[in-house]
């Protein structure tokens, strides 16, 4: 019997640490997959940033980095600059790069730095305890706005991606999401776009992937889908927001 979907061998045979319903897992798994398909094991290197995803260097059986809170893409330039042949990426969720490291992912798009950032977007601070983050949508209930985000007191939400792609040294970057066959195979592919690119030595690419966050958002997993789909991709629509030519396609469905 053929076997049709296997293990990527970049991924250790270790238990997840993540709530049910998080999407986190996937994202992983298609990062492994890509990493495999490509053959580069022995020459990626990954930059784990704060948050609910800080552990993915116990994941990765690749060279993998912890950075302080939101400095990932400055430890990722660092990495690449002295060894410009590896495939350098960083893994941030939406409270690690849109606050505390909003500088660094900026600067490095503008230089034109040769990184791929992942960025993992739920709306939500998961790990401390479920409190608004930048990318929390208005009206939207957290632990720190319990009667739902007041635009007039904090502003909106940030549409970081949109940002970088504004920036001449961003050669690429793209919206996906993780809610069903179609769209993870989307995520996928963009995932491995954004490394060919890098190692093109074409310059600065970001995938932002739209994911869950059950636990802090008070849903079970299959409704936390349907919130992500309804909610979280109405204010950040998934599509290529800027292709490999370096042209703006701001929210291109495809």
């Amino acid at each position: 019997m053929k076997k049709v979907i296997v293990k990527p061998k970049v991924l250790h045979n270790i238990p997840w640490h993540y709530c049910p319903g998080c999407t986190h897992g996937i994202v992983h798994r298609l990062i492994a997959e890509v990493i495999d398909e490509m053959d580069l094991q022995k020459d990626a290197v990954g930059v784990a940033s704060v948050g609910c995803s800080c552990f993915n260097y116990d994941y990765f059986d690749i060279d993998m980095s912890a950075a302080a809170h939101g400095r990932a893409p400055a430890v990722a330039t660092g990495i690449k600059r002295v060894q410009p042949g590896r495939l350098v990426f960083t893994y941030q969720g939406d409270g690690d790069l849109c606050a505390i490291g909003t500088a660094e992912a900026i600067h490095a798009a503008v230089r034109g730095e040769n990184i791929t950032i992942i960025f993992y977007n739920n709306g939500i601070y998961g790990m401390t305890g479920g409190q608004m983050a930048p990318t929390s949508l208005p009206d939207m209930k957290t632990t720190t706005s319990p009667y739902g985000r007041n635009v007039q007191e904090t502003g909106f939400p940030i549409k970081m991606t949109e940002m970088l792609a504004l920036q001449e040294g961003c050669v690429y970057a793209e919206r996906t999401k993780v809610s069903n066959p179609a769209s993870i195979n989307k995520t996928k592919k963009a995932i491995r776009k954004a490394f060919e690119l890098q190692l093109s030595r074409a310059g600065f690419t970001i995938v932002e992937i739209l994911g869950t966050c059950p636990t802090n958002w008070g849903l079970d997993p299959l409704q936390a889908i349907k919130w992500m789909e309804e909610k979280l991709e109405k204010q950040y629509p998934t599509g290529i927001l800027k292709n490999s030519k370096g042209d703006s396609v701001i929210c291109d469905k495809k």
